[in-house]
């Protein structure tokens, strides 16, 4: 296996973009180019959820390629759901990786902010079982039933699950792209409205729009793809054994640690899948990052901020920079990598390993990504 080389990234500004989608793409993609140093990549991976109800369009590879001038390059989209951006990165890594290609352009994104709420809410559900969806479920509900699981089992308090919020919050402020570049306080997550009991506003990540790219090359760049691992679970969250791990993400973490030949104690960072405050702390269990059982107190205490043992969400997370769906996997890899190569200005840290981590649906198709600078 060849080894493969992030030689460039870009992202858009996160939030309401009165842009067209293909021109948002473009615009992370071409950004992505110029930093690589390359006119014409050999092939390109597209990452959208759902644009044929968001924004109306079908055959979207071929839609964003012969937007950024490039239809004549083999285009290919992907889709796993909120972890699609991720799922194109294992794509495009799968094709350099092998010999196919030399370099693969891939891009993200959604343009959600145009349509009514209870819409939007509706069209993200349907990544849910169906048959608990007929019963009324929806993403924040069922959300809301791993939370108070997490609550009752392990002893995660209130103010554990609201410090996840005000810490990344607090790291947005410091990201210009940033959907919510806006501290906010303890009392003031708290005290927001209850989406799903026990799931408050400030709990939950906003509605965004935008895109992100990447360009992986064959050719030794800033930083490596050390490691990448997918982890899959039960659509149905009724017949999972347990509701306050996710088995798609330990079992992402697994493959993606083999490939790289280390373990969690190399992570420097990490980016990591914050839809839902709670989920971050589960995700830094479940990944090895921290012990069983020490997540929400590490949060409190200050480890995983900017200037803590071990940083989460430098970005915002998708908590404050926001959760353009299919862009979302990617723009935590842009987080990574422009930290590696020291662009992540106002927040930059000083770091070697990084890793990404992308939730697709209710934790059904979960995406773990290992980058490693070069010098």
């Amino acid at each position: 296996m060849e080894e493969v080389w992030v030689t460039g990234a870009g992202m858009t500004r996160i939030g309401r973009r009165s842009e067209p989608l293909p021109e948002l793409m473009a615009e992370a993609a071409l950004a992505a180019l110029a930093m690589a140093g390359l006119e014409r990549p050999e092939a390109i991976v597209v990452a959208a959820m759902n644009p044929e109800e968001f924004v109306g369009d079908g055959n979207f590879a071929s839609n964003v390629a012969s937007h950024m001038g490039f239809a004549d390059v083999p285009t290919l989209r992907v889709e796993t759901a909120t972890s699609s951006g991720a799922a194109a990165f294992y794509t495009g890594f799968a094709e350099v990786a092998s010999g196919l290609c030399s370099t693969v352009l891939v891009v993200g994104g959604e343009k959600m902010t145009h349509i009514a709420t209870p819409r939007v809410s509706e069209l993200i559900g349907r990544s849910i079982d169906p048959y608990e969806r007929s019963y009324g479920a929806t993403m924040p509900a069922l959300a809301a039933l791993i939370t108070r699981a997490l609550m009752a089992r392990h002893g995660v308090g209130e103010r554990e699950i609201a410090a996840v919020a005000v810490k990344n919050h607090a790291h947005a402020a410091r990201n210009p792209l940033a959907h919510f570049p806006t501290p906010v306080s303890m009392d003031e997550v708290m005290a927001s409205r209850m989406v799903s009991d026990p799931l408050r506003l400030l709990h939950c990540c906003p509605i965004s729009d935008g895109a992100a790219a990447v360009v992986l090359s064959d050719t030794r760049g800033p930083v490596r793809v050390a490691g990448v691992g997918q982890g899959t679970d039960t659509l149905a969250l009724r017949h999972r054994h347990d509701l306050t791990s996710f088995r798609a993400t330990q079992t992402a973490a697994r493959a993606a640690f083999t490939m790289a030949g280390f373990g969690p104690a190399r992570v420097d960072f990490a980016e990591l899948h914050d839809a839902f405050a709670p989920f971050e702390l589960i995700a830094l269990e479940d990944i090895g990052l921290v012990p069983p059982g020490k997540s929400g107190t590490i949060t409190l205490d200050g480890e995983t901020a900017l200037d803590g043992r071990l940083p989460i969400n430098p970005s915002g997370g998708l908590k404050a920079r926001g959760h353009p769906l299919a862009a979302t996997g990617l723009a935590q890899i842009v987080e990574c990598v422009w930290q590696l190569v020291g662009r992540a200005e106002g927040r930059q840290l000083n770091a070697r390993v990084a890793l990404a981590h992308s939730i697709g649906g209710l934790a059904t198709n979960n995406w773990v990504t290992l980058l490693e600078a070069s010098r």
